[in-house]
This record gives C-alpha cells, sequence and structure tokens, in this order.
C-alpha cells in the first residue's frame, strides 16, 4: 500500500476504511476513498491544479491556514495519477514542438 493517496496525497493509514475501492469491490491500495470509488475517480474531469485548489479548501475547513494547505499540496502533480498524464502531455508537446520545428526549417530553405 502507498504511504499517500496517488490522487490528492492525502495520508493512508492501514485503516480499510480510508482506501478506494475497485469496480469489484476490492480496497484499492492507491487511492483514498475520497478519490477512487467502484473503480473511477470521483473527480474524473479534474486536474491536477483543481485537485491542489479542492485540498486546499477542504483544509482550510478543517481549520488549517491556506499557506499550510499549499505547502501539503504542492507535490499533487508529482503524484501517479498526475505523473502519467503529464508524461502524455509533455509527449504531445514534444511532437508538436518538433513538428512545428521542421515546418519552420522547411519554409525558412524556400
Amino acid at each position: 500500500m502507498n504511504k499517500n493517496c496517488q490522487s490528492c496525497g492525502m495520508p493512508m493509514k492501514n485503516d480499510p476504511e480510508k482506501l478506494g475501492s475497485n469496480s469489484d469491490g476490492s480496497p484499492n491500495q492507491e487511492y483514498c476513498l475520497y478519490c477512487y470509488q467502484n473503480g473511477s475517480f470521483t473527480q474524473p474531469n479534474f486536474l491536477a491544479k483543481d485537485m491542489q485548489e479542492f485540498c486546499i479548501e477542504k483544509m482550510k475547513e478543517m481549520g488549517f491556514p491556506k499557506f499550510i494547505g499549499w505547502l501539503f499540496t504542492r507535490s499533487i502533480p508529482k503524484l501517479k495519477r498526475w505523473s502519467a498524464s503529464m508524461n502524455v502531455h509533455n509527449k504531445h508537446m514534444k511532437n508538436r514542438s518538433t513538428s512545428e520545428h521542421v515546418r519552420g526549417q522547411v519554409l525558412l530553405c524556400m
């Protein structure tokens, strides 16, 4: 089991009630029950930035200063859920930049 949820970063203790659930009902070892239920993310359209803002607001509701919320959520983009999507985005941007660069060279040669 991961030490922290790989979506929101919440600490995951060995308490089975804190674990998310797979589609077959078994506990999910990577995501908490707030982020992952029945094999799906509870906030499927969130970006890492959205999750950070959501978690900061929840922490403020719990009495934490906004700065502490920011401190605890700044690593969210590096968690498994978000780093996988960033890798796809970065690969797309790299391919796009390469094709634009090649197109630019062709135009310069004409």
